[in-house]
């Protein structure tokens, strides 16, 4: 089966994380660290970047990977309380971890691109996380400009939609051609999911950002009542949409450019991942033009704008609704 090495190596990687994670906002509550750009990190982020890039750079010495973060701020004399900490956590992961390994390993995420390479966002939605909400950990190999494998984590996800108070925490992994499981974080076996149906209460749902600054929220609205979609809107952190699209909670998560930013790129590591978890989930992904995302040209999709992501039964309603939008 191909992939099959490259699926077992990440679903174990990513579940760490999460524990990581997990632990983190347990133990310590999330704290954000400002980066030089203003956005938040914390030591979660670099904790769970350190323990994938480890058991990648282990496993697949050749591959360069591509993440969010780097070790640069950590460096810095007046993060070395914190710098010890992230270690700590390693440590539970990957014994004998040092302050200098673990830099190392969160740098080896500063890879390049290459016809094959892996991407990594280890907190997808921090402030989310921060938040105590919805955030992911996003995984995904690619090929000559392709996703040929996701890992999605979403550690604060209901196991079950109809119980949203029960278990939580799931892994969504995705192989092309495979298609799409869940698996449940803390055990279990991974069943197959799909996007929904036409019969469906999440075929007449939207998923879209809690932050207003992530999208034209709308013109987005504006289009999912345009494509029919008439139930409550669902507004959670991260890449986690994409598993709700996925397994049929919702059939349409959409990012139009805000006119502040209307020329915005979205970075790779925010949705490679996500993109296949859907699409091997039955669903259909492109930019608001209807073109394939291009993951072969950069950190940036940088021959795309905007992303619809959806069951594929109203993709080019949507689609069409886009562009009336943009008449108007």
């Amino acid at each position: 089966m191909l992939y099959k090495r490259e699926k077992q190596i990440a679903i174990t990687a990513v579940a760490a994380a999460a524990n990581l994670c997990e632990q983190v906002r347990e133990e310590r509550g999330a704290v954000a660290i400002a980066k030089p750009d203003f956005s938040p990190v914390t030591i979660a982020d670099f904790g769970a970047q350190a323990v994938i890039c480890q058991a990648l750079s282990e496993a697949f010495p050749t591959d360069p990977v591509i993440a969010e973060e780097d070790s640069t701020l950590l460096r810095s004399p007046a993060m070395t309380q914190q710098l010890q900490q992230i270690t700590n956590y390693v440590q539970v992961h990957l014994a004998g971890a040092t302050p200098k390994v673990v830099t190392d390993w969160i740098d080896w995420g500063n890879g390049g691109i290459e016809s094959r390479y892996w991407t990594l966002d280890p907190i997808d939605g921090t402030k989310g996380y921060l938040r105590g909400d919805q955030y992911a950990i996003a995984l995904a190999l690619v090929e000559a400009g392709e996703v040929k494998l996701g890992i999605l984590g979403c550690p604060a996800l209901p196991v079950d939609p109809k119980h949203p108070h029960g278990e939580r925490g799931v892994i969504f992994v995705a192989v092309r051609g495979q298609g799409t499981t869940m698996i449940p974080l803390d055990g279990g076996e991974p069943h197959p999911i799909h996007v929904a149906n036409s019969d469906a209460v999440g075929s007449r749902r939207l998923a879209e950002s809690v932050e207003s600054a992530h999208g034209n929220l709308a013109r987005q609205e504006a289009v999912a009542q345009a494509a029919g979609l008439t139930e409550t809107f669902l507004r959670i952190d991260s890449q986690a949409k994409y598993g709700l699209v996925a397994r049929g909670e919702a059939a349409l998560y959409i990012r139009l450019p805000s006119p502040q930013s209307i020329h915005r790129q979205e970075n790779i590591w925010d949705h490679a991942a996500g993109a296949i978890v859907v699409e091997e989930a039955g669903g259909t992904v492109t930019d608001m033009y209807g073109q394939p995302l291009d993951f072969a040209c950069g950190f940036q999709l940088v021959n795309n704008q905007g992303i619809v992501a959806s069951n594929g039964a109203i993709h080019e309603a949507v689609l069409a609704a886009v562009a009336q939008t943009h008449e108007k």
